[in-house]
């Protein structure tokens, strides 16, 4: 409310800037561009939105940092004429999202209490500009070069670190240039290794032949930017290269590192990981960043003793530029009094900085002879003892030189705090010019052991420092892993979407349409797709998927929303959330706004599951996951399977050919992975080889599944085989067996090392009431024996001894006699009834029955459920289990749902009826019983399986 009552008068500013301040800089640049003028300046009536603040505390006591969340989806409206071209030309309408960050400093003690202003965004936003007139204003001489989307990347870029808008509070503002361009928070070094596993994008034959991907690497830090060299023909590359990046902001800033396949035509993506300089700063130095396949680079934060330095960095492999041992700050503040190399014209000059091949360039003063620049620059330095800083004044319009200037660097490491603040006289000038300048330089010293590029395996038989050989089985006692897994499982719940913006146009846009959106979710390298929903803008997908994940830092749940087209699909949208905050608060339940569109919201639930090391939370698991299975999604997994494979001895050595360098191959069910091959410098010999890898499988039911696990050489053959079943685990103490297997289908003596654990998934937010002991009132209702309470006949539905809400009718069909009804305890009926809100149906889960065979007929039954909502009989509301053969005690576990509204689901009632299949033959079923539930009577929130 603010910023719309207050957007007026922030338009009248912007025309009095644009129209006072900006029109004469655009025409002395250029001129061509002498007769530019604004013609209208209407910031229009939409103001701009903050979507979120985020102040972060503990920085800095003479600061006030705030994150603002910013959305503009404006009506404005600016023209723009050059009358020399009569070209017209303008704005009309934009777009930008992103996050901006406001610093409030200095705070100083007199009204306004703070000094100045400093916005910017950390990382590029979104920036999307309606153009009128652009094809006209390109085509005049000096901006044909440019392109509408070159000028949008520099209107971006110059809105991102290291630029920054500042705004002073008070006058005389001391330290400018500072506050401007302060130091950096420090230098963070990334060592760029390698990557694994990636996607092969080059086919040939039509796709028939499959081949490699000639994969590179874009290392990206705001508007710093690396391109690593391309590996042909791999899809794990090893680049060994390192890169230097300033960092501004902490926390806020992030390294991102993409890859991608190089072709000649337009190169295909292969995967992207970012993280936060937050998690850098705290740990100083991090291993193994890994993105899916993996990635790892190592990063170092850097901070102030030179020697040291240099003799440390000359230890470092180093490509392709060699470590830094410093950097330097220049702030580039005026010059007085430079020389008119011609008389009556002022000169446009601007200053060339110069450190070895590295060259800066300030920005252009117009007609003026002592101009004032305000700018900073950054540059590395590898020897500082050795090296000048070079500085040459131009003016800019014909280059002609008006003054120089080099700088010894050694003057600044006497110099006290490493610092030169003053006037330099400038050589080849005039007698009186001289220019201001503030250099600074600061010393990279890393408090931490510096990273090796090239890590040295362990001599042959020794692990972790230990001492003394292992000669394969004559181990007493296996060595425990180096590794425990960290794994957690990320529950992905992707609900629905509203507010969604409309792609499918018809009649040239005459007739509006909707969107046919689908979602993609991506997570830990994994990536999944959701249906795509036919004419909806506010979709129900009402999708699991689950994901598991480490505690790397800077990973994110990535969600993007797309309109599902014949040709190309249309961006609708994207959204995430950090994965350290998922494992944090365990349980997220959120509407999320949508990114770079102007409308539209994403409900998703995220939750974490801890492994659990209980065998007695399996079936209370597996109750709960059948109760909770949404209908597009895959069965939910009831425990996560984590095996470290250290180790084999006494392997088969085949005569005559070669020593083999050993892989393993592990899988579950349909999933399998592969480990490294054991090289001999992972091996203590040929036949006992070292993997030291860990591996995760999600399991669905442990009771049926195992680890299959099969040793080969580089050629495929076989070298022994183990196969696990799970229930060996579920049996075991804390579910872990951590032992020498012997290996089947091998030596003698071949064996392998593993470190096997099962841990339980459990849900703490399924909605599900987990069954307990029944109290004490209810133990003393029971009947004698201790059996479970009896579900007796009652008439018309009313309900028997068994209670109110479910009572069991018996009619009896024999082909021997003509039997009466008989009246009786008759068995009971498992079954859970709610109402999915989410999905607006009533769910009925059909679980067991258990039948008395007292009251049956002397066959054992082949019985099934048949199920009816009353008061309807047709078929549209009736469903049925499948058929189970030859039991009293039949296990279903079978979901059913009805689409209706959830007042029309408390008016009816459910029948539910046991049936035996008599005949294949006949129509005829014999009915064994039968359940009635009023749903008015029921809680139907309430998610609870119930005899």
């Amino acid at each position: 409310k603010i910023l719309a009552q207050a957007w007026p008068f922030f338009g009248q500013y912007m025309e009095k800037l644009l129209v006072e301040n900006i029109a004469p800089m655009i025409r002395a640049s250029n001129t061509h561009l002498q007769t530019f003028a604004f013609t209208k300046v209407d910031m229009g009536e939409k103001p701009l939105r903050v979507m979120g603040v985020n102040v972060h505390t503990g920085q800095n006591k003479k600061q006030i940092l705030l994150d603002l969340t910013i959305s503009y989806v404006g009506d404005v409206h600016i023209d723009v004429e050059v009358k020399k071209f009569f070209c017209k030309a303008g704005v009309k309408g934009m777009q930008l999202h992103g996050v901006l960050r406001v610093i409030l400093e200095p705070l100083i003690g007199d009204m306004p209490i703070v000094g100045a202003l400093t916005m910017f965004f950390i990382r590029r936003p979104t920036l999307d500009i309606n153009w009128t007139g652009m094809t006209n204003l390109l085509d005049i001489p000096g901006l044909s070069s440019l392109s509408d989307s070159m000028i949008m990347d520099s209107i971006a870029a110059f809105l991102v670190l290291p630029n920054r808008l500042l705004v002073p509070l008070v006058p005389n503002l001391h330290d400018v240039a500072q506050l401007r361009s302060p130091l950096p928070r420090g230098i963070v070094r990334v060592h760029l290794r390698e990557a694994r596993d990636l996607q092969s994008k080059d086919k040939y034959v039509k796709g028939l032949i499959e081949g490699k991907s000639d994969p590179y690497a874009l290392v990206r830090v705001g508007t710093q930017v690396f391109t690593s060299q391309v590996i042909d023909e791999s899809l794990n590359p090893a680049w060994n290269e390192t890169y230097e990046f300033v960092v501004h902001e902490v926390p806020g800033q992030e390294l991102e590192v993409e890859v991608f396949d190089k072709d000649p035509d337009q190169d295909d993506f292969l995967g992207r990981m970012k993280l936060d300089f937050g998690e850098v700063l705290k740990a100083r130095v991090l291993e193994e960043t890994r993105m899916g396949g993996s990635i790892g680079p190592e990063l170092s934060g850097v901070t102030l003793p030179l020697p040291q330095v240099l003799q440390r960095n000359r230890g470092i492999s180093s490509k392709p530029e060699a470590p830094s041992a410093a950097i330097l700050v220049v702030y580039l503040d005026r010059a007085q009094e430079l020389p008119l190399k011609k008389p009556g014209k002022e000169p446009n000059p601007m200053v060339q900085l110069s450190v070895q091949d590295v060259t800066r360039e300030s920005r252009v003063v117009y007609n003026t002879s002592s101009p004032v620049w305000d700018d900073a620059f950054r540059f590395f330095l590898q020897d500082p003892a050795n090296q000048d800083i070079d500085i040459q004044v131009k003016d800019d319009t014909r280059q002609t030189s008006l003054g120089s200037l080099s700088v010894r660097l050694s003057r600044l490491l006497s110099a006290e705090d490493l610092t030169l603040d003053q006037w330099f006289q400038l050589e080849n000038s005039g007698p009186g010019s001289r220019i201001y300048m503030k250099l600074v330089m600061r010393i990279l010293f890393l408090d931490a052991p510096e990273v090796c590029n090239t890590p040295q395996p362990c001599a042959p038989g020794q692990l972790d420092g230990e001492t003394g050989t292992f000669a394969g089985s004559s181990v007493d006692m296996p060595p425990r892993p180096r590794r425990a897994s960290p794994d957690s499982v990320i529950r992905i719940h992707l609900l629905e979407a509203e507010n969604l913006i409309a792609k499918d146009n018809f009649m040239g846009g005459m007739i509006r349409g909707k969107s046919d959106p689908y979602a993609k979710v991506r997570l830990g390298g994994q990536s999944f797709r959701s249906h795509v929903v036919k004419e909806e803008l506010s979709p129900r997908w009402n999708e699991v998927y689950e994901v598991v994940v480490n505690e790397i830092p800077g990973q994110e749940v990535e969600f993007e929303i797309y309109d599902k087209d014949i040709d190309k699909d249309d961006f609708l949208g994207r959204c995430k959330i950090a994965l350290k905050r998922v494992l944090s608060s365990r349980f997220i339940d959120e509407w999320l706004p949508l990114e770079d569109v102007k409308s539209g919201r994403l409900h998703v639930r995220l939750e974490c599951l801890a492994p659990t090391p209980n065998s007695a939370e399996l079936e209370q698991v597996l109750m709960v996951n059948s109760l909770t299975q949404t209908q597009r999604s895959a069965e939910l997994s009831s425990a996560l399977l984590s095996v470290f494979l250290d180790r084999a001895a006494d392997l088969p050595l085949r005569k005559g050919s070669k020593p083999p360098s050993p892989y393993v191959s592990l899988s579950v069910r349909n999933v399998s992975y592969k480990s490294s091959p054991a090289t001999p410098q992972t091996a203590t010999s040929t036949s006992e080889p070292i993997w030291d890898e860990g591996f995760s499988f999600l399991v669905k039911r442990p009771h049926v599944e195992s680890l299959e696990l099969q040793v080969k050489d580089e050629g495929g053959q076989g070298l022994g085989s183990l196969s696990l079943p799970l229930t060996q685990l579920l049996a075991a103490e804390t579910l872990t067996l951590d032992r020498w297997f012997p290996l089947s289908r091998a030596g003698p003596g071949s064996q392998v090392l593993l470190r096997v654990q099962l841990g339980i998934l459990v849900s703490q937010h399924s909605g599900v009431e987990p069954r307990s002991a029944p109290s004490a009132g209810e133990e003393a209702e029971s009947p004698p024996g201790g059996s479970e309470p009896e579900l007796y006949v009652g008439e018309d539905g009313e309900p028997g001894a068994a209670g109110p809400a479910q009572e069991l009718r018996q009619r009896l069909t024999h082909v021997d006699s003509n039997s009466e009804l008989v009246e009786g305890p008759l068995g009971q009926l498992q079954l859970t009834v709610w109402y999915h809100m989410d999905e607006r149906k009533l769910v009925v889960i059909v679980h067991s029955c258990r039948y008395d065979l007292r009251a049956s007929s002397k066959d054992i039954p082949d019985p099934y459920v048949s199920l009816i909502l009353l008061p309807d009989k047709n078929r549209v509301t009736k469903r049925k289990t499948t058929v189970r053969k030859r039991t009293l005690n039949p296990e279903f576990n079978e979901r059913f749902e009805w689409e209706l509204p959830p007042e029309e689901a408390t008016r009816r009632r459910l029948e539910a009826c046991v049936k035996n299949s008599v005949s294949f033959m006949s129509r005829e079923k014999e009915p064994l019983g039968k359940v009635h539930l009023d749903l008015s009577q029921m809680d139907l929130a309430q998610v609870k399986a119930q005899w």
